[in-house]
């Protein structure tokens, strides 16, 4: 068996080339989604990349949440579909609302471009198994609406509930609160995060690193136990 990840197009979508790489470098499939299309074409795994889907009008990731493939995606998430939002697209899962919170603009009101260092605080989601519980790992991160937000409540659940997937290390880039780079949802399925693991999966290229590999990686091993 060939486990097939989705990856969805968006207009405005800039990382769904790197993230289709990424996903074939990890032994998997990857199957190019249309957001106009409702049909994910049975996947077994979706990912939806970063970029400026609908040039973040409105404000990031609000049009896309109401493309057609989106009711598809929510739908099925809810069922226990695995699916990665990175970058836009955790904005994305936070306006479907599989993801709580929001994100705002950089508190520096700046676009941010850098390596980055982030503490893995949960193993156990169906794309993170590759990693274990405190490991450091560097991608890289590019955004400007980076700033991940929700009330206190929110927060103190996710934090009692393991739900922070990332946090970042060596200074908050943009302001998350409580250095949040990355959640899950309660069952593990749906993980969001703004550093962009599809650019770290080559020796070649950028720094050299390859820690993104392990997102890819993880959920080939999920779906079928590679």
């Amino acid at each position: 068996m060939t486990a097939r990840v989705g990856v969805i197009t968006f207009p405005g979508t800039l990382d769904d080339r790197d993230t289709q790489r990424a996903v074939g470098l990890a032994g998997a499939e990857a199957v190019p989604l249309w957001h106009r299309d409702k049909d994910l074409k049975q996947v077994d795994a979706v990912v939806l990349p970063g970029g400026f889907s609908y040039g973040d009008y409105l404000r990031a990731g609000a049009i896309s949440r109401f493309s057609p493939v989106m009711e598809t995606v929510i739908e099925q998430a809810k069922a226990g579909l695995p699916v990665l939002g990175i970058c836009n697209g955790f904005q994305v899962l936070t306006e479907t609302h599989l993801l709580p919170g929001a994100m705002l603009r950089n508190n520096h009101l700046h676009f941010i471009c850098r390596d980055q260092r982030l503490r893995v605080e949960n193993a156990n989601t169906a794309w993170t198994t590759e990693f274990s519980a405190g490991q450091e790992i560097s991608v890289p991160l590019k955004n400007i609406d980076g700033r991940y937000t929700a009330d206190e409540r929110t927060l103190d659940e996710l934090e009692a509930e393991g739900r922070v997937v990332f946090r970042y290390l060596d200074g908050n880039p943009n302001g998350s609160l409580r250095d949040i780079a990355g959640i899950t949802n309660a069952a593990g399925n749906v993980v969001g995060l703004m550093p962009h693991p599809e650019h770290a999966v080559e020796p070649l290229i950028g720094t050299g690193r390859t820690d993104g590999l392990g997102f890819f990686t993880s959920i080939l091993k999920k779906l079928v136990g590679a």
